[in-house]
């Protein structure tokens, strides 16, 4: 049996009818571009049925069209109305765990980073280690101290409790970037009469820009979608993050699902905008950055 050939650029033979070169090239690039389409689109469904059930007159998802073809907001005034004081509790919840937790991780850090502390392999151990424990065991633990402390229903509480989990990742994140900076930059603040203190706020800080917003931005959506915390340390209404405001909205007999995915709708938000907007950042914060 015989194969046709014939010479290609290079002199050397080929099978006439195989994919080489540039038109093979965007024959793979096509496939790969569609197998991404549709896995995508599976991703992203949930998504869409969520806005698109916001957007249907009220009823259950069993009713709702596979199109809003005459949307209804009447969905999102009820949810702004019964759930905007949630959505502002949980944005202040989650700016305060930001705020402190990167307060505490950036001191930590650069010391675990710059300092020959005896014991700092044992403590970075710990670090990781506290992030295997399981949350409610956390929640139990932090109830009691709570009662006694008289910080349940309250912000400050939450803030604490969810700056557990968002404080020893921030630590990791952002010594790892620390450790991939010159030490001649340290040097030459230290020559220049800088102590410690002037060069971790006006040298090291600065040029940790991406950890820190890197840190921040999962310090704040492990915090905006609580849930946990919220059920176990919260039992008025007077504090209430939007999570609890949800499973509590939905509860037994729920008619009105366009409220409930309006609500979901608008707690995705801010989630989605920081994600677009640090994106930059946190792909070259989780990358290490270098500095030169």
């Amino acid at each position: 049996m015989t194969t046709n050939t014939q010479l290609n650029s290079a002199g050397t033979e080929r099978p006439v009818g195989s994919r080489s070169g540039p038109a093979a090239a965007r024959y793979r690039q096509g496939g790969t571009t569609a197998l991404a389409i549709v896995f995508l689109s599976i991703m992203l469904f949930p998504v869409y049925w969520m806005i698109n059930a916001s957007l249907q007159p009220n009823g259950t998802t069993l009713q709702t069209s596979w199109l809003p073809l005459a949307p209804d907001f009447s969905g999102y005034a009820t949810a702004i109305s019964q759930q905007g004081r949630n959505l502002g509790t949980s944005l202040m919840v989650a700016l305060g765990s930001v705020v402190f937790s990167l307060a505490i991780a950036a001191p930590a850090a650069y010391a675990l980073a710059y300092f020959k502390v005896r014991g700092a392999g044992v403590v970075l151990f710990a670090i990781l280690i506290s992030q295997m424990i399981p949350g409610i065991v956390v929640a139990n633990a932090l109830y009691t101290a709570y009662n006694d402390l008289g910080l349940l229903n309250s912000i400050p509480g939450l803030i604490l409790a969810d700056s557990s989990h968002g404080i020893p990742f921030a630590i990791l994140i952002i010594r790892a970037f620390m450790n991939n900076m010159p030490a001649s930059v340290i040097e030459a603040a230290k020559v220049d009469g800088a102590g410690h203190l002037r060069a971790f706020w006006s040298i090291v800080l600065p040029l940790s820009r991406n950890a820190l917003i890197t840190a921040g931005l999962f310090t704040f959506l492990f915090t905006w979608s609580d849930f946990l915390f919220a059920l176990t340390l919260t039992t008025t209404d007077d504090v209430r993050p939007v999570t609890l405001g949800i499973y509590q909205y939905i509860g037994a007999y729920v008619n009105d699902w366009s409220s409930v995915m309006a609500t979901a709708v608008l707690a995705s938000i801010p989630a989605i905008v920081l994600l677009i907007v640090a994106q930059k950042y946190v792909a070259a914060g989780t990358a290490g950055g270098a500095v030169k």
